[in-house]
This record gives structure tokens, sequence and C-alpha cells, in this order.
């Protein structure tokens, strides 16, 4: 009753099994500075899972806010002609609100890089 499933299986795990036995027979070693995972060959400094100063997690959310801002922006392009002036009054105080928060990020000093 099985015996065409039973065979897809074994003709699988043969081919398989003859894929890898010729990968393992013309493989080459792999050189010791190419498999090293970043900074095109260089040893790594620090941990790839180091901490990160603080001042970058308040740029991220600078940008999440920025994005997150496009994300209404675009929609209400397409739909701004139909709605008329309460479409513009909206985005108006949209952007009002996101201009007073760059306005707070600017006086706590995350636009400052260095």
């Amino acid at each position: 009753m099985y015996s065409g499933a039973a065979a897809m299986a074994l003709v699988a795990s043969v081919a398989v099994a003859g894929l890898y036995g010729l990968h393992r027979l013309v493989a080459l070693a792999p050189d010791a500075l190419t498999v090293l995972p970043f900074q095109s060959g260089w040893r790594p400094e620090e941990h790839a899972l180091s901490r990160y100063h603080v001042r970058w997690y308040l740029a991220t959310l600078l940008f999440l806010a920025f994005d997150v801002e496009m994300l209404f922006m675009y929609p209400w392009a397409v739909v701004a002609a139909e709605l008329g002036a309460t479409a513009i009054v909206e985005m108006f105080l949209f952007l009002g609100a996101v201009f007073v928060a760059v306005l707070w990020a600017w006086r706590e000093g995350a636009l400052r890089w260095v």
C-alpha cells in the first residue's frame, strides 16, 4: 500500500546521501580568513552582542518616529483630495505633534552625535 511512498523516500535519501558524499569528497578546507564572520577578514575585537551606548537607543526611537510618520503620510496623500479641508487640518495637527517631539528631542540633546 505504501510501497510508492517508501520507494520515493528511499530514492530521496540515497540522492541526499550521494550529494553529501560528493561534497565531502571534493570540498576544499576553508581558509581561516574567509570564514570569519565580519569586518573583511579582520579578527573581531569585541563580542557581537556587546552593549551599545544609550544615545543610540534615542536615535533609534527618533528614526522609528519619523518612519511611522511616513507610514501615516503616504496613504493620506492618496486620499487628501477626496477628504478636503478636514484631511489637511488633521495632517497639520499630526505634523505639529511630530514637530513638538522633534523640539523635545533637540532640547534633550538627542540630535547631537558626539
